[in-house]
């Protein structure tokens, strides 16, 4: 892989991505798998300008032997260096960097009834810290490819450096990050997204229809006073960064419990290592009250069983059938990349910032006004090539925003 396009890309997100600020600390989350790019984004991260990088390595391979051999009370303790450590990322507020590239089946036949209760157990003590911290740091998602995942995506290339190599081809293509000037490329990006968001936040919206030939036929209301974000986001400080690259999405929050019909995934799931496939769920009241899966409903069941949360929706994103990601004809198996091929959903928590003012109100006015709580976020795939979306105004006008799976204002 070209060394330079690979730098420009670790300048992307350092600069856009993270964005870091002179003297900041900045934690790099990553796998295993491409420690010479990650080399380069701890020297791109220090010429921005930040003071102190952390880089904290993980390996999903170590997954299923520590829930082989260690008992369920063991994997949910949280010890006191834990505890500390939360503490200090909610008194610091450190930028975060997450490069993702694990193996899509990585947590294939592992005990996943043992995997759920853990996970439960663990987000409860987590969440306050996460809550605590929302909107006041600055952080990014992006990817680099495993060979694992490279195979996944690539099963007819026998080689696994060719996969690779491939794989990142792809990434820097949806990443914006192929060209001589990423950042500049990114600027422009951000503001097609921005001019996007104010034409629907000026249309007041007040509930979406969607209906496709697949048998979604789903409807769910918004909250008022919300606003669709997109692109570049703002944190409660000033500081401007963006949270996923790559990123095409528009999105908003809908009002938690508001939420009518049934909606079919187009992409399979990749959920807690395991792939869930050709699945739905049907709303009443505005919580899921039946899914059902070709593959994996169990888990699906699981998943929305979390809490009381994770019932009901937290985001709606609006991308373009005939978007640059899913004009690469690649099913990437991360959800990093394929939400931002077509239209998705995600169960879970809501987003505080899209409703107007957020920033003076506590988290019990933001839920009372429809922000849905979770300790879930999962987003899923429903875009499709014949997908109509409707929005409803204040005053009852009904505005086609989609036809035939793309925008159509």
């Amino acid at each position: 892989m070209n060394k330079t396009q690979l730098k420009k890309y670790a300048r992307l997100l350092a600069k856009v991505g993270v964005n870091v600020k002179r003297g900041q600390w900045v934690i790099v989350q990553a796998e295993l798998d491409q420690p010479e790019f990650v080399e380069m984004c701890v020297e791109e991260l220090y010429r921005a300008g930040a003071g102190k990088v952390t880089v904290e390595w993980s390996h999903q391979n170590l997954v299923p032997l520590h829930y082989k051999h260690q008992k369920q009370a063991s994997l949910e303790k949280f010890e006191k260096w834990e505890i500390e450590k939360l503490e200090l990322r909610k008194k610091e507020l450190p930028a975060m960097l997450y490069l993702e590239s694990s193996n899509p089946d990585g947590l294939a036949g592992m005990d996943q009834e043992k995997f759920t209760a853990v996970r439960s157990s663990r987000t409860k003590v987590i969440k306050p810290y996460r809550d605590e911290m929302e909107n006041k740091y600055q952080w990014c998602i992006a990817a680099v490819p495993g060979e694992a995942w490279a195979k996944k995506v690539f099963p007819d290339l026998k080689l696994g450096n060719t996969a690779v190599n491939k794989l990142w081809d792809c990434i820097l293509e949806a990443a914006h990050a192929e060209g001589s000037d990423p950042v500049r490329e990114w600027m422009r990006h951000n503001d097609d997204l921005a001019q996007r968001c104010d034409k629907l936040n000026r249309l007041k919206l007040v509930s979406l229809e969607y209906k496709s030939s697949n048998g979604t036929d789903f409807k769910v209301g918004l909250i008022e006073n919300s606003e669709f974000k997109g692109g570049a986001e703002e944190t409660i400080e000033g500081a401007i960064f963006n949270p996923n690259i790559p990123s095409e999405e528009i999105f908003i929050s809908p009002k938690a419990g508001v939420a009518e019909g049934i909606v079919y995934s187009t992409k399979p799931l990749s959920y807690q290592g395991e792939l869930i496939e050709n699945f739905s769920l049907r709303f009443e009241g505005g919580k899921v009250v039946e899914v059902k899966a070709e593959k994996n409903q169990h888990l699906l069941e699981k998943m929305v069983s979390m809490d009381e949360g994770a019932r009901m929706l937290g985001e709606c994103a609006l991308i373009a059938y005939d978007s640059p990601i899913n004009n690469q004809g690649i099913l990437y198996y991360n959800t990093l990349f394929d939400e931002n091929a077509s239209c998705h959903l995600a169960l879970g928590r809501g987003f505080n910032e899209c409703v107007r003012g957020f920033e003076t109100m506590s988290l019990e006015e933001l839920h009372e006004k429809g922000i849905n709580d979770s300790m879930i976020h999962v987003d899923f795939m429903i875009g499709s090539k014949d997908l109509e979306i409707v929005g409803v105004t204040k005053n009852g006008e009904r505005v086609k925003i989609f036809e035939n799976g793309n925008w159509a204002i």
